[in-house]
């Protein structure tokens, strides 16, 4: 049976991360003072409250779901400052100091996490990182990224040959980068923020916020609204993948993506190297140990300690990724799976589907994340987005800049280039235009696209979903785990009409990416609202 649900959470419930507690035990969010309330518990969210609670800060994290429920317990957890041809992209939009940069916070954010992982004995495997084509045009913007690589300052080198399934018409490596279970390394982190005296409060959604009234001449705390009371901190930091509040209208600066991982039993040993094509169709290519009897099977871990014990007769799980779109654009979301299921079966026969997930993630109009404040004036309300699919480095290194600008330390020289509101936002003024464009554009046809009438048609079979009109009111129906459920079409964000996502059997906004359970319940993206019920 096909598990539909990423590897990594298929292996354990959300009650083995070492700081959970049971419903009820975690005391109501407003109950103690808190001097910075940081919003979501992935990567980003947990390395700022863990920054700020060794420097003595009282920290709340909050999480509308559980810990990893976001594109962190999603990815396919590559650590590595070879990202396809990301800064051959960064060196056609900046000058070279930008993306010399993007590198140097990359390269800070991979050896913080990668000490913190052999400090709290967290597992990963080293593993060569490489970008590969196999097309004529992709050769050359390999050949372009070998280029930019090393103008900054990143040593890569040229492949003749690479362990892929496949030929290629050309491919870089960067030898000694890593691989890990994002959930090990978020379990150890919530451990540390609770053991260090901050609270993780989990199933606790923002939905609004405002400044409180002025007392004895100091500044105005700030006065969070969520859905377990006001929350009231000196500072809130948006680790949401996409901000949540509509404040700096930062949602209008970004393309919410959408890609799509699978996992197969292979029947010889996968390629070693975490593989990145850079074709039109790209694909993403890893190693998983896999699972023997009850125990994990590990390949080598940290350098100096033994590896745990590999059974052979148990084959390590081949991970291919890609077949990206953006969020709701894309109606048939299951050929992205049979896209990629297709293409593992042609390089690699025999291989047996065992998991399919997808994950979201966030690229900006200027191409560089997005960290730091989210208006310029205000200190008290801080951002971190836009990482385009490689969060296991630049989360950590956005996290680090974050903690500095809140402690009042001196930032990293490389995180001017990050901020949300420097002069490099210019080189996206065009793509900002287009990407508004495309969004009215779906606004438009989810409104004027001919649908059939609510309620003269059979309920839908199970898993799927589609849209109908009740007068001009748009209906959501869909039949997940044989119960049909109607609720409102329209996102609660800013009114694109949702469509249908077959894979992840919910409800997806093709305007900024807001997703919606089948009941409506908000899973991701800028909505805080719920889609309303109509059964």
């Amino acid at each position: 049976m096909v598990a539909r649900t990423s590897l990594w959470w298929d292996r354990r419930e959300a009650a083995s991360h070492p700081h959970h507690r049971a419903p009820g035990a975690v005391p109501h969010p407003g109950d103690e003072p808190a001097d910075v309330v940081v919003v979501g518990a992935g990567l980003t969210g947990l390395t700022t409250a863990l920054l700020l609670t060794r420097a003595g800060c009282r920290v709340l994290v909050l999480e509308a779901r559980t810990v990893g429920a976001g594109t962190t317990g999603r990815s396919t957890a590559k650590i590595s400052l070879l990202q396809g041809d990301r800064l051959a992209a960064l060196a056609r939009r900046h000058d070279d100091l930008v993306a010399r940069a993007y590198a140097e916070g990359s390269a800070e954010g991979m050896d913080w996490l990668l000490r913190y992982l052999d400090d709290h004995r967290v597992p990963y495997q080293r593993r060569e990182a490489i970008t590969f084509a196999t097309t004529a045009a992709g050769r050359d913007r390999v050949e372009a990224e070998l280029e930019a690589a090393r103008r900054a300052g990143v040593p890569v080198g040229w492949r003749r040959r690479t362990d892929l399934p496949l030929p290629v018409t050309g491919a870089i490596g960067l030898a000694d980068q890593a691989q890990v279970d994002p959930l090990d390394v978020l379990a150890a982190l919530a451990a540390d923020v609770v053991g260090r005296g901050g609270r993780v409060a989990e199933g606790v959604r923002v939905l609004g916020m405002h400044h409180g009234a002025e007392l004895g001449g100091h500044s105005r705390r700030t006065v969070l609204r969520t859905t377990a009371g006001d929350v009231t901190a000196d500072a809130v930091v948006l680790a949401t993948g996409t901000p949540v509040l509509d404040r700096g209208g930062a949602f209008a600066r970004l393309h919410p993506l959408r890609s799509y991982a699978c996992a197969f039993r292979v029947p010889e040993p996968p390629p070693a190297s975490m593989a990145l094509s850079v074709d039109a169709d790209t694909r993403c290519l890893r190693s998983a140990p896999a699972l023997a009897g009850e125990g994990l099977v590990r390949g080598p871990v940290v350098p100096g300690e033994p590896p745990s014990p590999v059974a052979p007769a148990v084959p390590e799980l081949l991970l291919v990724g890609g077949a990206g779109h953006p969020v709701g654009r894309r109606p048939r979301t299951g050929e992205s799976v049979r896209a990629l299921v297709e293409w593992t079966h042609a390089h690699v026969p025999g291989a047996e589907l065992t998991h399919v997930w997808s994950a979201q993630d966030y690229a900006t109009t200027d191409g560089l994340p997005l960290v730091g404040r989210l208006l310029p004036l205000d200190p008290r309300l801080s951002v971190a987005t836009g990482y385009a699919k490689w969060g296991m480095t630049t989360a950590v290194a956005a996290a680090l800049a974050l903690a500095a600008e809140i402690l009042d330390d001196r930032a990293p020289r490389w995180a001017a280039s990050w901020r949300p509101w420097g002069r490099h936002e210019l080189t996206g003024l065009g793509d900002a235009a287009r990407l508004n464009a495309s969004v009215a554009r779906s606004l438009a046809v989810g409104w004027t696209t001919p649908r059939p009438a609510a309620g003269t048609r059979a309920d839908p079979p199970e898993g799927q979903g589609g849209v109908e009109r009740a007068g001009v009111r748009p209906e959501a129906v869909c039949t997940v785990g044989g119960v049909t459920r109607r609720v409102s079409g329209v996102c609660t964000h800013l009114g694109g009409v949702v469509t249908w996502n077959e894979v992840e059997r919910s409800w997806d906004c093709p305007l900024h990416g807001s997703r919606f359970a089948p009941d409506g319940t908000p899973l991701e993206g800028p909505a805080t609202r719920p889609l309303a019920p109509l059964d």
